[in-house]
């Protein structure tokens, strides 16, 4: 049937979209990770406020959905402190690991929602992250298929 013989209620926000998963692990977070969901909150009252204003009831249900979403996020975090020794990779930490051809990378060990593997940050429940965890400077990890040795730990 067509929607143009359909009539809409009034207050219908327009698809029922489905609610984003929230992550069965805790929500572990480093003070960046804190910042980034906290202004992805204030960002989202103020995309609210325009789509309202618009009256675009498909993007105030997206938003709505997205808030209750990061609101939880921000409700649920858990700050970790930064890691006053480095004698042990632990959640926070920034490793350098080197290959056997010299090649070195960084990774940090962050919370899922400031995870972005591309620049080097792992979520600490990533299967890298959680090879990772614990190691110390001179231990030899396996990424990929590949033997790494920690050089440093920050």
């Amino acid at each position: 049937m067509s929607r143009a013989f359909v009539k809409e209620s009034e207050g219908d926000e327009g698809p029922g979209l489905p609610e984003l998963r929230i992550s069965e692990h805790r929500n572990l977070v480093t003070s960046r990770g804190h910042e980034l969901i906290r202004r992805r909150v204030a960002a989202l009252e103020t995309e609210l406020g325009r789509a309202r204003a618009a009256e675009d009831r498909a993007a105030t249900a997206r938003i709505q959905r997205d808030q209750r979403y990061w609101s939880e996020r921000l409700r649920t975090a858990e700050l970790v402190p930064p890691q006053v020794d480095a004698e042990e990779a632990r959640f926070g930490s920034t490793l350098t690991l080197e290959g056997a051809d010299g090649r070195r990378v960084r990774y940090q060990i962050v919370g899922e929602d400031e995870a972005e593997p591309r620049e080097g940050r792992l979520s600490y429940v990533s299967p890298v992250a959680q090879a990772l965890l614990g190691a110390q400077v001179g231990d030899e990890i396996d990424i990929g298929g590949r033997a790494m040795e920690v050089v440093g730990i920050g």
